[in-house]
């Protein structure tokens, strides 16, 4: 009984103990806990510091190499946290909550037998000798009791022995599960940290020089300041910059602060940055502040100095409908504005040709309104034609689901290019949009442009490249009368696995000769038997270093020729397609989905040369089309095979207007933000711009691409679309977004781009689109999405540019002649 008693006072305190133990670990969890949400703050806001400072290279890869590594040991210690959890939490709660549970439970039993037996002694030994009745029955009553204390004490003492063996099992089990986890915690921890350590010891290098270079230029710093402070103390030093330069390269003529005086009542004076460019006086409260036009054109102005007020160093710029007075901060200053503006006037005056007032009217007469209403009555004719489900289902294969044959689909995946019924629909819609985008030929509505994207590609071409693979392997595809399930499978392994699409480069030719290069085929387009000259391609080359003139002159020489044409927009749209009327659908390369075929010499692998991708909205001469007409297909360069990859691939097809070779570049895991390190880091979406097709912009944008992605002069696809006078692109861009502030290397921003162009359409969206932006943000964020007038006008371009572009093109042929 002693040993018992023991035992039962060790289960006690061993009960106490763990209890407290798991209360202990509960409460490093929770701290544990804490410690990881604020270590997940904590690498966010170095993320967020990286973002910061992404224009230095350097503190940019630093923040983004630790930022990752401490996210690791994150991760490492939730690992950590979970092992402790799991091991000593849950493992030894779950001891004392049974195993020890039980004990008590059968302690009870026991003291309760013992108890009992000690009452049937008692009654045993008190039994009346002369009472024989009461004696037999004690004895039997403690007969019975001994053997039922006996067999208890036996249990007991079992239960005992198994509780003191699990209990050391249970105890060293958690604790070496839990060292195990400590264990691998600091080896991933230390493996981590020192794949990181050659990095941390370039940096530590790199410091040290960084430090010396500090030093270095600190001294130099220091010998300036010593010796400008000597150069103010020798005599009166005037810091004002009063030098100006009417041919300077960022056409700034001066620029500075003035003091401006009010048109209100209380004639109050203000200090703002001014500047005198491309022949206007503008000025600016903040450096990002909208610049304002005080005189338009200076030419029609005359500037003189003000000395009967009582403010010094004033002059007054005197226009035909206003005048401005205007302080400087020295009468050196004050002579060097006047002289300044009479300089502009002058070279203003001299750079204007014979015509240019002739033109201005020209340009004036014919407002964008004109245009406008030419747009709507060429829409009006189009939708009386056909209706938009006739229309898309017209293309080659558009007339059955793309996935399952269903006749008469009415619903289309948008950034794919295909039809579908109403059954593959959902399941596209389930894949998500970032694989199929799904909309209603019926009952949504389409921008023009997205309908031409649709009629440009179509369930022939795409299945062409998706299920190129299929007649090879033996696969049968699913048919309208299958299973929903049948059909999900087989659209996920179309789409999502792509197992039946042909990977670039599996070339197949006639003899052993494989081809080396590999380009892409361009088609060209022309209203008219003439062909245009070489400048243009010459032009499309060297366009990221061109001036807006030699770049508006360029492309005067193409509008010429599209003006030419004796085919209207309508009749060219009956003349092409992709596919031959007559013998239906051209039969593909077998390299790849549409890949492409090689060559004569089975030297150089041609993209897009078979099937003849000659697209609607290049019949219609989108603002930049070069015009040519040739049936006949240009390639790309040729460039290495060995090179090749999806990026590049749709970069060189974007280039080439080829929609069907960028539909199986994005098939075959294209980016479509792709940046090409050689080309001025340029991206597909800027080559769409420079080669003038809206649709291959709209192709894809609809397909994830950055509308703001910027090249290395810092342009966007809405500078370039609006330095080469893409009116409709320019509207797209806008639609979808672009950011029309954004300034290039040269400091210019859409909006000064266009003024320069004297391109009388862009400037009309450029600042109809700013004027919404500020509306819009006056009314606050319960205001209407947008003016109506102003979502009109977008409308209307937007039809004109994918139906009338010519009419867009005509445009800036006034600005293109005056820069030759």
């Amino acid at each position: 009984r002693a040993a018992i008693d023991e035992v039962e006072t060790d289960v006690v305190e061993i009960e106490a103990k763990l209890d407290k133990l798991v209360k202990l670990c509960s409460s490093m969890l929770e701290a544990g806990k804490t410690y990881l949400t604020t270590n997940k703050h904590f690498v966010s806001g170095i993320r967020d510091l990286s973002q910061q400072c992404k224009k230095d290279e350097m503190i940019s890869e630093c923040l983004d190499k630790f930022g990752d590594s401490l996210q690791e040991m994150v991760n490492y210690h939730m690992i950590l946290f979970d092992q402790a959890q799991r091991s000593v939490r849950q493992q030894l709660h779950m001891f004392v909550k049974d195993d020890v549970r039980k004990f008590k439970e059968s302690k009870k039993q026991f003291d309760k037998v013992r108890e009992d037996l000690d009452i049937a002694l008692v009654k045993n030994a008190q039994a009346p000798r002369h009472k024989p009745h009461e004696v037999e029955e004690a004895s039997s009553t403690l007969t019975i009791t001994r053997k039922c204390f006996r067999h208890l004490a036996l249990d007991y003492v079992l239960q005992i022995n198994v509780l003191q063996a699990k209990k050391k099992f249970e105890i060293l089990d958690a604790m070496l599960s839990f060292m195990h986890a400590q264990y691998t915690f600091f080896q991933q921890g230390y493996s981590l940290l020192n794949e990181l350590n050659p990095y941390m010891k370039q940096l530590a290098s790199e410091l040290d020089q960084l430090v010396i270079d500090s030093a270095v230029e600190k001294r130099e710093m220091e010998h300036k300041h010593a010796t400008i402070q000597q150069r103010v103390s020798d005599f009166s030093y005037d810091d004002s910059k009063a030098d100006f330069n009417v041919d300077a390269p960022n056409g700034v003529v001066m620029e500075g602060y003035l003091f401006k005086r009010a048109s209100n009542a209380f004639k109050t004076w203000n200090r703002r940055w001014f500047s005198i460019q491309n022949s206007q006086l503008v000025y600016q409260k903040k450096l990002k502040d909208v610049l304002t036009v005080v005189v338009e054109d200076l030419r029609l102005c005359t500037v003189k100095p003000c000395e009967d007020i009582e403010r010094r160093f004033c002059f007054e710029v005197v226009s035909p409908s206003k005048s401005c007075m205007l302080q400087a901060d020295s009468e050196k200053l004050r002579q060097s504005w006047i002289q300044a503006v009479q300089a502009s006037i002058a070279s203003a005056y001299r750079e204007t040709p014979d015509n240019y007032y002739i033109e201005r009217l020209d340009r004036t007469a014919s407002p964008s309104t004109s245009s406008i209403d030419s747009a709507s009555d060429s829409r009006e004719r189009s939708v009386k034609g056909e209706s938009i489900l006739q229309r898309v289902q017209s293309i080659a294969g558009n007339d059955q689901c793309c996935d399952c044959g269903q006749t008469d689909p009415r619903w289309a995946s948008i950034n794919l290019g295909i039809t579908l019924c109403i059954e593959c629909s959902g399941i596209h819609r389930s894949l998500g949009v970032h694989f199929s985008k799904v909309r209603s030929l019926t009952l949504d509505s389409w921008e023009p442009e997205l309908l031409k994207l649709m009629c440009e590609l179509g369930n022939s071409t795409i299945n062409q490249i998706y299920e190129a693979k299929c007649e090879h392997l033996g696969l049968k595809k699913p048919t309208s009368g299958c299973s929903r399930q049948d059909k999900e499978i087989w659209i996920k392994a179309k789409y999502v696995e792509k197992k039946f699409l042909k990977r670039l480069g599996a070339v197949e030719v006639e003899n052993d000769r494989k081809p080396q290069r590999w380009s892409v085929k361009k088609c060209h387009r022309n209203n008219s038997t003439t062909k245009v000259p070489s400048t243009r391609r010459k032009y499309r080359h060297e366009m990221g270093s061109a001036s807006p003139a030699m770049l508006s002159s360029a492309a005067t020489l193409e509008r010429k020729f599209r003006r030419d044409s004796l085919f209207c927009p309508d009749e060219l749209d009956s003349l092409f397609s992709y596919f031959d009327t007559g013998s239906g659908p051209r039969s593909l390369s077998s390299d790849s989905g549409l890949g492409g075929s090689t060559d004569g010499s089975n030297d150089i692998l041609v993209f897009g040369a078979v099937v003849d991708s000659v697209t609607e909205e290049e019949c219609e001469v989108s603002e930049d089309s070069s015009g040519e007409v040739e049936t006949e297909q240009e390639p790309s360069d040729p460039e290495d095979l060995r090179e090749l990859h999806p990026g590049l691939l749709m970069f060189r097809a974007s280039r080439t207007r080829n929609l069907p070779v960028m539909a199986e570049a994005l098939a075959n895991g294209a980016n479509v933000n792709w940046v090409n390190d050689e080309d001025e880091s340029k991206t597909p979406l800027i080559q769409a711009v420079i080669g003038g097709s809206l649709i291959a912009c709209e192709f894809l944008l609809q397909n994830g691409a950055d509308v703001n992605q910027t090249d290395m002069r810092g342009r966007a696809p809405i500078h370039h679309a609006t330095y080469l006078g893409h009116t409709g692109q320019v509207c797209l861009f806008l639609k979808r977004g672009a950011n029309q502030h954004a300034v290039d290397e040269d400091g210019q921003d859409p909006l000064s781009i266009a003024v320069q162009a004297a391109n009388a359409d862009i400037v009309t969206l450029l600042r109809l689109a700013r004027m919404n932006e500020e509306m819009r943000e006056a009314e606050g964020p319960f205001g209407q999405p947008g003016d109506t007038t102003y979502l009109d006008i977008f409308r209307e371009f937007s039809h004109m540019a994918s139906n009338n572009p010519e009419k867009l093109s005509r445009r800036s042929v006034h600005f293109s002649n005056s820069c030759r």
